[in-house]
């Protein structure tokens, strides 16, 4: 896909962070936009925002981990402008810390989101999308934790290698029958969000008991607010998206300082040498201590 004015997308977690900058990227370039989001007063607000650039915009609350809610989605987007172009599974949740440590709902919670949100994405749009005959594009939102060895929370890391391996399978699949979707798994490194602060939309049947913080995990939780605050911002990530869309490129890789992580990881796996801690690696190749 190389033009893309006229055509319509459909964002999930679109309040914030990347899924913004993706979507006022969309209003830049003329692209109608469905906006999904948990989290309703921001979502309202970022419709009112894209509305006042010009854009045509539709707001469609939607828990992406609930499948009626992603049905409904596509219901209200097909219902509003009778074509899907560009479906981005986007919305992400962090939570959790070493696989036996995270707790029961972390591990739900996180799995529902990042993984099931994307299932149910591909799920219920790629069959609208296909019956449409023309040109359209999936991008799910995956993460360099997804190509490369363990990483600050096991749930975050299992559903992002999983979201890595839905892509694989669906870009394959969809290849093979020579249809007219695309596809691409983007793989970010960190990134100006709010991901750090994801415990504000956890639903409260999937609230973890409240745990006093410690100055360890305080002092933990202001370091990566630090690095967050200071990591690419979402408009740049979009730039990458869309150039890579228009190429068909299917992994989209942001950081090359991540790259060059899974180069070594791909090597250690290739050499059956055993894994190493990314964010170690990262910070040697950064020149910073740990």
């Amino acid at each position: 896909m190389r033009e893309f004015a006229g055509k319509v997308a459909v964002i999930t977690g679109a309040a914030s962070g990347i899924g913004r900058g993706l979507a006022e990227w969309c209003v830049r370039a003329g692209v109608s936009v469905v906006l999904a989001d948990i989290e309703e007063v921001s979502l309202d607000r970022t419709g009112a925002d894209l509305k006042a650039m010009g854009g045509t915009v539709l707001c469609a609350r939607t828990d992406v981990s609930k499948r009626g809610d992603v049905e409904s989605l596509a219901r209200r987007a097909f219902d509003a402008f009778g074509n899907v172009h560009l479906l981005f599974n986007n919305a992400g949740v962090a939570a959790g810390g070493a696989p036996w440590e995270a707790t029961w709902n972390d591990w739900e919670w996180v799995i529902g989101v990042n993984l099931w949100g994307a299932i149910y994405g591909v799920k219920v749009f790629a069959p609208l999308m296909l019956a449409q005959n023309t040109e359209c594009h999936i991008v799910n939102t995956a993460s360099a934790a997804g190509l490369s060895a363990g990483g600050f929370s096991a749930p975050y890391s299992v559903t992002k290698h999983a979201v890595v391996a839905l892509s694989e399978s669906l870009y394959l699949t969809l290849q093979q029958r020579g249809t007219l979707v695309k596809v691409s798994v983007l793989c970010p490194g960190l990134v100006r969000t709010n991901i750090a602060n994801a415990e504000r939309n956890r639903p409260p049947e999937l609230r973890n008991e409240p745990a006093p913080l410690t100055p360890k995990m305080q002092a933990g939780r202001a370091a990566l607010e630090a690095l967050v605050a200071s990591s690419m911002p979402p408009s740049q990530v979009a730039e990458i998206v869309f150039e890579a869309i228009r190429k068909e490129q299917f992994y989209i890789l942001t950081h090359p300082d991540w790259t060059e992580v899974i180069r070594l990881r791909t090597s250690r796996l290739l050499a059956m040498e055993n894994p190493e801690n990314p964010a170690a690696e990262v910070m040697k190749l950064l020149n910073q201590p740990m």
